[in-house]
């Protein structure tokens, strides 16, 4: 049996190639968080959760945000690359990745101002002042979130800002080691990178705060320092927050497209377009594809290849923002948790020959024999 063959109405089946990286097809699976880690390493719930997505026929698959440091996860729960217990821990999710056909990803980040949170259904709120399993946040300034995630930061002092840094270029070290080949600089939904970035977060008067320029420093500075030790031939992608929806969009939306264009400089390959989540006040347009013209955008005028996610849904949806040059990547969440094997069921639906060969042999096998693929 021959490989699955897209056609020539189904782009979203055919392969990407970033660098010396090639995925089977365009279709990415989401860094989703599962809060359910402990001190940060990763256990069997994580192997058979990213897994199964690669057996399910995605062409990447993306752990969830890694806190670079124990004061960087969203919440007691998350998972860490800040030590070498939990690289090793990784690497042999890592290699049935691979095995399984998918290229393996990692999200690194800094939750900042919204770290020491309750797991969601624990809560979803800060952890009480006192408790002892939560700890101080830290942001660019001393300005709550608001909402649940009520507790006011730490401002950052200049030495905490270099300690950051060096502790995201540590996280990469450990990912490259760890054997990924698709980097993600977690610089979106109102974590760290993003409060520097957003003028609802950052009230800084220094170097890090005021103009565009400042207040994209600390992104540009995280970035080239990772670009410094993560290997040429991989991608180094980033999420990014590119507009609030907080009735400044137009502004912020040049704003970011113009740091896009600083960050692809100084060595970024792929832009993951997305939400700042940096105000409860956001009036989000909630609807089908609604990021992909936002996404468009920041592709033509950045000039990186780009993904997008956010109520994609559909494989018609999916398809459709590839083959209009929306996107070269769709990034795919609660469709791939409700079936891991959704490649299959869009395979099918896009009319792709041979398309039960998305998935594994064993699976391909039965399904090729006993039904029209």
């Amino acid at each position: 049996m021959t490989n699955p063959s897209p056609g020539t109405d189904a782009p979203l089946f055919t392969p990407f190639t970033l660098k010396s990286v090639t995925l089977r097809n365009r279709i990415a699976v989401s860094p989703m968080c599962q809060y359910s880690a402990t001190e940060g390493v990763a256990n069997d719930w994580h192997r058979s959760h990213l897994v199964s997505f690669a057996r399910g026929g995605a062409g990447l698959v993306v752990v969830e945000a890694s806190g670079v440091s124990p004061e960087g996860r969203i919440t007691p729960a998350c998972l860490g690359i800040w030590n070498d217990e939990q690289r090793d821990a990784l690497a042999p999710i890592v290699a049935e990745i691979k095995k399984a056909g998918a290229v393996p990803g990692i999200q690194i980040a800094h939750a900042g101002r919204k770290a020491s949170a309750n797991v969601p259904w624990e809560g979803d709120d800060h952890i009480a002042e006192g408790d002892p399993r939560g700890w101080e946040p830290i942001a660019p300034s001393a300005v709550a979130f608001g909402g649940g995630l009520s507790r006011t930061p730490r401002e950052m002092t200049l030495e905490d800002i270099e300690r950051v840094k060096a502790d995201f270029v540590a996280a990469a070290i450990r990912a490259r080691d760890a054997g990924f080949e698709w980097l993600m600089l977690h610089f979106a939904h109102g974590y760290l990178a993003q409060s520097f970035w957003s003028r609802h977060s950052n009230q800084r008067t220094d170097q890090y705060g005021g103009s565009a320029e400042n207040r994209g420093r600390f992104l540009l500075e995280t970035l080239e320092a990772v670009r410094a030790v993560w290997p040429d031939h991989l991608p180094l992608s980033a999420r990014f927050g590119v507009l609030e929806y907080d009735g400044q969009d137009e502004e912020t939306l040049k704003e970011s497209i113009a740091l896009v264009g600083e960050m692809k400089a100084r060595g970024l390959d792929f832009i993951d377009v997305s939400i700042g989540f940096s105000t409860p006040e956001a009036q989000i347009p909630w609807g089908p594809a609604f990021m992909a013209p936002i996404a468009r955008r920041v592709r033509e005028e950045a000039g990186l290849p780009n993904a997008t996610s956010w109520y994609i849904g559909s494989s018609e949806n999916a398809n459709r923002m590839v083959a209009d040059g929306d996107v070269d990547l769709v990034m795919m969440g609660r469709p791939l948790l409700e079936n891991p094997h959704w490649p299959y069921q869009a395979a099918r639906e896009l009319g792709v020959d041979n398309a039960s060969w998305t998935l594994p042999a064993p699976y391909a096998h039965w399904l090729a024999r006993y039904r029209s693929a």
